[in-house]
C-alpha cells in the first residue's frame, strides 16, 4: 500500500524539502580540484543537525550523512579518504529529517569544467523534467518509467536497470519502487502520494556492482544520478526539494 499524505504532512515535507535544496546548493560549491570529500560530509552533516538530521546516517549501516559518487561509483559511496580531481564526476545524494518525515535528492556535477560529461549530467536532468511534467492523477508509475527510458534512449544514454525512485514519508524508502524503465503492472498515481524520481543513467552498459556500500558500473563507464522529491498535490506535481 502505497501512503497517502494530508496537506499538513505535505506542507511539511515541503519545508524540509526547501532546507534539503538549501543545503544542497551549499554542498555544491565545496565540489572542486583538491577537496577531500569528507570535508563535504562534515560539512553536510553540520548543516543536517541545524534543522533535523540526516536521512542516510545509520540506514542500513551507513556511517555517513551523504553519499558522494565520483565517476565510475553510480550511487552510495561512502565519503572517504579521496580527494577530488579537476574534471571528476561528482554526485552528491542527500536526505534530510524533517519534523517527522524525510526528504531526498541528488544532484551531479563535475569538477571544474570538463565537457566530456555535460551531455550525460543533461539527459539525466531532462529526462526526471520531461517526466514531472507529465504527472497527473490516474496514470501509473511505469507511464513515468516509459518516459525517462525513451528520452534516455534518444540521447544515446543507457538506463542502469538495477536502480530505481521510491516512495518517501516517514520513511526514507516507502512503496511503490518506480523503475526508469518500462515496467508492466504498476500502481496508478493519486494526489496525496510523494514519491522520488531520480534517472540514474550511463555512457556505457547498464550492468552494475556493489563493493562495500556503493554501487560501480561493471564496465568501468560514467553514470549520472539526478533525483528530487515530489508531492501530487491538489494544485498539480510540486517538487517539494526544488532549488
Amino acid at each position: 500500500m502505497i501512503p497517502i499524505k494530508t496537506e499538513q504532512e505535505i506542507e511539511k515535507m515541503r519545508q524540509g524539502g526547501k532546507i534539503l535544496a538549501g543545503i544542497m546548493e551549499q554542498l555544491k560549491k565545496e565540489v572542486k580540484p583538491g577537496k577531500d570529500v569528507r570535508e563535504i560530509d562534515k560539512l553536510a552533516e553540520s548543516l543536517f543537525f541545524k534543522y533535523g538530521r540526516p536521512s542516510f546516517k545509520g540506514y542500513n549501516d551507513f556511517p555517513a550523512s551523504i553519499c558522494v559518487s565520483l565517476n565510475q561509483e553510480v550511487v552510495h559511496a561512502v565519503p572517504s579518504k579521496r580527494i577530488i580531481k579537476s574534471g571528476d564526476l561528482v554526485s552528491l545524494d542527500a536526505g534530510l529529517f524533517y519534523q517527522g518525515f524525510h526528504t531526498d535528492m541528488a544532484v551531479t556535477l563535475t569538477a571544474g569544467l570538463n565537457e566530456k560529461f555535460s551531455d550525460l549530467i543533461d539527459t539525466a536532468e531532462q529526462a526526471f523534467w520531461k517526466a514531472f511534467k507529465e504527472i497527473k492523477e490516474g496514470m501509473f508509475f511505469g507511464d513515468l518509467s516509459s518516459i525517462i527510458e525513451e528520452y534516455v534512449e534518444q540521447r544515446g544514454f543507457t538506463v542502469l536497470r538495477n536502480l530505481c525512485g521510491h516512495g518517501i514519508g516517514r520513511e526514507l524508502h516507502e512503496e511503490p519502487r518506480i523503475a526508469n524503465f518500462k515496467e508492466e503492472g504498476t500502481m496508478q498515481i493519486k494526489k496525496g502520494m510523494v514519491f522520488c524520481l531520480e534517472p540514474i543513467i550511463g555512457d556505457g552498459e547498464w550492468e552494475i556492482e556493489k563493493k562495500d556500500f556503493a554501487y560501480v558500473t561493471k564496465d568501468n563507464s560514467f553514470s549520472t544520478h539526478y533525483e528530487h522529491t515530489v508531492a501530487l498535490t491538489s494544485k498539480g506535481p510540486e517538487v517539494l526539494t526544488a532549488f
